[in-house]
């Protein structure tokens, strides 16, 4: 839905091209950029002469095939959602950008016993003549923004001078709380007060500081002031969401809370779409602040 496009583009690079076959997206796309709307084909589907040249590839390989949540095919994803790392490569073997970045799950690194990562690792390297760095951020630490996110990004260069002045940027102190996050007027559809689970959390959420979740069978509790990772699954079951306790009761955050969270800012649209969609999509996006700070450390590179 924009995430790393914002990110980019707030240091003044300009998109050129955008895809993404989640046809959802396409309207919370479409309500916040003018120029160069989405391209919902498959990528699978776009040869690769109608690419248009750019400098920098940006891209989110799906994290399903990689994942600890997965089913840890990796690339023998039955899907054919990991193999879809080998369509970036094509791209870049085709386009020879000046530079990429990758982000995915932190769980990419250790998967198959470090063999996907060493694989990845290869092709950009050794086939395609690109110079990488590889590092897991947190959102909470990197990003001053209030959620305990760890991302592994993976940028490259196509010039060795470049990539050896590359650096991922450092640590900042988290000066805020998910309570700066949160709207003042919620709609009652979120509580929980009539709903059969409240009789579940009622003992358990309890502080106003602090983000629970419910976890099928109990109330996980989790650290002050920082709510845990936001999933793509948050809008498929009242487990998924984050559960808070606020003046007026036991609640889940509402959409907009969630892309706040992921650092959108308070003038990005959402569409009048289901909530689980919108959850979806907070959940499948980036930290836009993150990959704000990384795109500045491309830029001075480049």
């Amino acid at each position: 839905v924009g995430g790393l496009r914002l990110g980019f583009e707030e240091q003044g690079f300009k998109t050129v091209f955008s895809n993404d076959f989640d046809k959802t997206c396409e309207e919370t796309y479409g309500l916040n950029f003018n120029s160069h709307k989405l391209d919902t084909r498959s990528i699978w589907e776009v040869d690769l002469n109608d690419f248009p040249n750019f400098n920098v590839l940006l891209g989110g390989f799906p994290c399903q095939a990689f994942s600890i949540a997965g089913y840890r095919e990796g690339f023998k994803d039955t899907k054919g959602r990991g193999n879809l790392f080998f369509k970036i490569a094509e791209i870049l073997d085709n386009k020879k950008p000046e530079a990429f970045m990758l982000e995915n799950v932190k769980n990419l690194k250790g998967h198959d016993k470090g063999k996907t990562f060493r694989i990845i690792r290869k092709i950009l390297e050794y086939d395609l003549g690109y110079y990488i760095h590889s590092e897991v951020l947190n959102s909470m630490e990197y990003a001053n923004i209030p959620q305990n996110r760890e991302r592994i990004f993976i940028v490259g260069f196509k010039k060795k001078k470049q990539s050896q002045k590359f650096k991922f940027p450092r640590k900042i102190p988290l000066t805020c709380s998910f309570k700066d996050f949160l709207e003042k007027k919620v709609d009652d559809k979120y509580y929980y007060t009539d709903k059969p689970l409240y009789k579940k959390l009622a003992p358990f959420v309890t502080s106003k500081e602090t983000v629970y979740q419910w976890r099928r069978k109990y109330v996980r509790e989790n650290k002050k002031g920082v709510v845990p990772t936001l999933t793509a699954n948050m809008g498929t079951g009242g487990h998924n969401v984050p559960i808070i306790l606020d003046s007026k009761g036991i609640r889940k955050l509402t959409p907009r809370e969630c892309f706040s969270l992921q650092g959108f800012p308070k003038e990005f649209n959402l569409p009048g779409i289901s909530d689980s969609k919108l959850y979806h999509q907070a959940g499948n996006s980036v930290t836009v602040p993150l990959v704000k700070r990384i795109a500045e450390e491309i830029k001075k590179v480049l």
